[in-house]
């Protein structure tokens, strides 16, 4: 597999103060970078096993331009995700030669205090061929110096879990992820309980979970990035952070996944319905 990790993902906003705030209470943790580019400005977490970037458009460019464009359309929530490869021009090959066709973008983020940059080679996969959802390639040498995680407080995040994508399609869901992207399946089960199929791909130690409303039957509709789940060693201590801060939050109660205990965020920032897991008491 050429696609090693889950770079990070993004997030598109309007107000970037409120959602630095936001997030930093979510996650436990404040930012470790904050930068402009092309008219947007954002601000990066840096998890053990990801990143989220989050963006709001600022000023004149295209990327300020083009977020604008989407929160007009779709309103805020996840943008894309973001692909780790150690060899992106391999990588664009071979997802040429398995029809997803790909563009390179330049990204260069400057710290509007200090004029620090940071840069990153990435390639962009064609939406008809995604089926709507915006992924990204990231390269990410073997040997590079990993950019270093958020400070962090008591009871934080540590990582992620699963970020969820709704597909109206899961076959053609499958093809991609699994025999295109060459995301390791390691669940498909239908559930008439929950009204929903669900497919579950690991990349790192993390999972891509691709659900499909039974209800709704299959169409060729979009795909759409939708959910985030976020990973805590100690649920009972989170909630608990969280609940003190004002946050809006569910009682904890198990979870689907044996040995596990979640609760529900109820005011993430973007609208992002999210959810917090860790180990069971």
């Amino acid at each position: 597999m050429t696609i090693t990790a889950l770079d990070h993902i993004a997030m598109v906003v309007s107000d970037l103060d409120v959602a630095e705030a936001g997030y930093s209470r979510l996650l436990g943790r404040t930012p470790n970078w904050r930068g402009t580019m092309h008219g947007a400005s954002h601000v990066w977490f840096q998890l053990g096993n990801t990143a989220l970037d989050v963006i709001a458009p600022t000023g004149e460019g295209p990327v300020g331009d083009g977020i604008r464009a989407r929160i007009a359309e779709h309103g805020e929530g996840l943008w894309a995700l973001s692909f780790s490869t150690p060899d992106l021009a391999a990588e664009r090959r071979r997802l040429e030669r398995l029809g997803i066709p790909t563009y390179e973008r330049a990204e260069v983020s400057t710290n509007p205090d200090t004029g620090a940059t940071r840069s990153w080679n990435t390639a962009a996969m064609r939406t008809k061929s995604t089926h709507g959802a915006n992924l990204i390639l990231v390269e990410n040498r073997p040997h590079a110096t990993p950019w270093p995680e958020a400070e962090a407080g008591d009871a934080a995040v540590t990582g992620l879990d699963h970020v969820v994508v709704n597909t109206p399609d899961p076959e053609r869901a499958a093809a991609l992820y699994g025999a295109r992207l060459g995301l390791d399946m390691k669940l498909d089960r239908s559930n008439p309980d929950w009204g929903t199929r669900l497919m579950f791909f690991r990349v790192g130690d993390l999972v891509v979970e691709v659900a499909h409303d039974l209800k709704t039957g299959v169409s060729d509709g979009p795909d759409s990035l939708w959910g985030l789940s976020w990973r805590v060693a100690d649920v009972a201590a989170a909630q608990a952070r969280l609940k003190a801060t004002g946050s809006d939050v569910s009682e904890v109660r198990t979870g689907r996944k044996p040995g596990t205990a979640v609760f529900t965020v109820k005011d993430a920032p973007g609208g992002v319905p999210t959810l917090v897991i860790g180990p069971q008491a």
